[in-house]
């Protein structure tokens, strides 16, 4: 039965390798004609994901970004293949995704509390730059049909900066997942940018803002929740990544439920607030996995979270298609009840 076409803006978090999750949810969503794409606001992989899907979509529509995306997560795979960020055997042994054990991990994790990023790696190398070049033609994303909203965290002020179409360039997305511990500070325009999940992960206000959609979904990669206590000090420090990442999030999703009440539902400003509808899709199995699995892109870990990715995208149109459009499927009310 052919559907009544449904304008929907994307909500893409940031999460490293847990983006190939996010290139799932996407490559399915894609493979329904009736949902058309007007926006996509994203942080750190998820606006990554967001450059290469509105790129690609210039040279064939849905299925020249579903290619897109393909070619940028196989060359994300091949490029991990070199890098000295590899399990160790004890954890293909046992069947672990993380790089806890991993020498080069560890050795990098230690570094990096005594040492600054420039003092580690002075030319500021980093792989994704020459893979985002090469997957991405950044001219001609002012032409795409598709609104990018990418966040990425000014330094000096600790604001956020929101970057649109023709102002996005490698260094933007870079910017964007810029973890200070990690790489230095990637300076535009005169100014220093941090990782935009600091401040957005990802930012939702200008989609309510600025695209025609009522409809948007985010794509959640880090665990809102865990039912267990982190007992180690790797579990503690993952956790608090985890909800320092979801925490901006958390707040202007609040703040919507908030506005959703109060705003005139008439026209104009008030209008956008009170049709706003929201919609989420995750995965219990992201919080099977460590913070240190968000740097192992191997093949076969971002295919399985690509699969898993395409598997909860079905399962939500499976049970909640017919609500786009419609309502909403996620209650931010019951974030009033946190104020």
């Amino acid at each position: 039965m052919k559907r009544s076409p449904v304008l929907v803006d994307l909500a893409l978090q940031g999460g490293g390798s847990h983006g190939a999750f996010t290139w799932g949810v996407l490559d399915r969503l894609l493979e329904e004609s009736w949902l058309h794409i007007t926006g996509i606001s994203g942080t750190s992989a998820g606006a990554m994901n967001a450059a290469v899907l509105a790129d690609g979509w210039l040279e064939g529509g849905a299925e020249g970004a579903r290619d897109a995306l393909d070619r940028y997560w196989d060359r994300v795979s091949r490029a991990a293949a070199f890098s000295p960020l590899q399990r160790s055997p004890l954890d293909r042994l046992m069947g672990r995704w993380t790089l806890d054990t991993s020498p080069a991990y560890v050795a990098m994790d230690l570094a990096s509390r005594l040492l600054a990023p420039s003092d580690l790696n002075p030319s500021g190398f980093n792989p994704l730059r020459r893979i985002l070049a090469e997957s991405i033609d950044f001219e001609r994303l002012v032409a795409s049909p598709i609104q990018l909203f990418v966040t990425a965290t000014s330094v000096r002020t600790g604001r956020g900066r929101i970057f649109r179409n023709g102002e996005i360039t490698p260094d933007v997305l870079l910017a964007s997942a810029c973890l200070p511990t990690m790489f230095a500070a990637i300076e535009i325009d005169g100014e220093l940018y941090w990782d935009g999940g600091y401040v957005g992960n990802p930012t939702i206000t200008p989609l309510v803002r600025e695209t025609d959609a009522h409809d948007t979904i985010l794509v959640q990669i880090n665990p809102p929740e865990r039912k267990e206590m982190p007992r180690t000090a790797s579990d503690i420090l993952n956790r608090l990544n985890e909800i320092s990442f979801n925490s901006p999030l958390m707040k202007e999703l609040r703040m919507i439920a908030l506005l959703r009440q109060v705003a005139d539902p008439g026209t104009g400003e008030g209008a956008r607030w009170a049709r706003m509808r929201t919609h989420r899709i995750r995965s219990d199995m992201l919080a099977e996995f460590g913070a240190s699995s968000k740097l192992n892109g191997e093949r076969e870990f971002v295919l399985m979270l690509r699969n898993e990715g395409r598997r909860a995208a079905s399962e939500f149109l499976d049970t909640r298609a017919d609500d786009l459009g419609e309502r909403s499927t996620a209650d931010l009310d019951v974030l009033l009840a946190e104020c």
